[in-house]
């Protein structure tokens, strides 16, 4: 039987989605772009789990893009997966929170997976960058609109313009990794992280997310239009019930998603 190309695990309210193409750096071929998404399809459809994080075996993250499988077969042969774009994650994520755990690197398309992430988790001296224009490509899976968001302007046009990476440390002073922990123990402080978030009320978490990826470079009256929906479908929610009770009666809820 062929090894699994993402390992899945539970635990409580978490599941972790490991990336399982060591030998090869994580990179992504056709299998593993729609095991991936598949993965995440099957995240946001259990009802048991609340947060995601995502992470890759061996000694990295992802190296990106497989470039034999590129060679082989050009443009037609990208591991572009339907609506959901490189790698099943780019162009459409899901719908609950997910954490990316760095260990050792996360480059090219590597690191705009992490970028397709929510947070980013990273062991020191992790390697993040979008080294494509080396290899007569570029960054074309989100990377040239999500850095230059999250990083100086600056900044993300030298990753772009030399293909050079930065250090996980570097991403963290300028907020784009938000924990920098020592190597080795990125998956277990995704899961820390992922276990406060998944502590609160999971319709008001994916609310939150959704609103905050939604109205970027939106205007504040637009803003008030996106958030009208999920305002009436959170507040007349059953757990917005629970959650003033509970405080009312000074006990933890009992979030059920309702």
């Amino acid at each position: 039987m062929s090894e699994e190309l993402v390992l899945t695990e539970k635990r409580g309210h978490i599941q972790i989605l490991t990336l399982n193409r060591p030998s090869d750096m994580n990179a992504f071929n056709t299998a593993l772009a729609s095991a991936l998404g598949d993965a995440l399809e099957a995240m946001d459809a259990d009802p048991e789990i609340r947060v995601g994080v995502l992470t890759g075996s061996g000694r990295g993250f992802s190296a990106g893009m497989d470039l034999k499988q590129f060679a082989d077969g050009g443009i037609d042969a990208m591991p572009n997966v339907g609506d959901r774009g490189f790698a099943g994650i780019t162009e459409k994520s899901c719908a609950k929170p997910l954490i990316a755990a760095v260990e050792g690197f996360a480059l090219a398309g590597g690191l705009e997976v992490a970028l397709s992430c929510d947070l980013i988790v990273a062991s020191e001296g992790a390697k993040l960058g979008i080294p494509e224009a080396g290899v007569g490509l570029f960054a074309g899976a989100g990377a040239l609109l999500r850095l230059p968001r999250q990083l100086p302007y600056s900044l993300a046009m030298e990753m772009a313009l030399t293909a050079d990476p930065i250090t996980a440390e570097v991403a963290h002073q300028h907020g784009m990794v938000n924990r920098v922990v020592p190597k080795g123990e990125a998956l277990e402080a995704a899961i820390v992280l992922a276990e406060r978030i998944s502590k609160n009320a999971p319709k008001g978490v994916r609310a939150s997310k959704k609103l905050i990826k939604d109205v970027l470079g939106v205007s504040e009256d637009e803003f008030w239009n996106f958030q009208r929906p999920e305002l009436e479908a959170v507040f007349a929610s059953q757990d917005a019930f629970e959650g003033a009770t509970a405080f009312a009666e000074k006990r933890q809820p009992n979030w059920q998603d309702k």
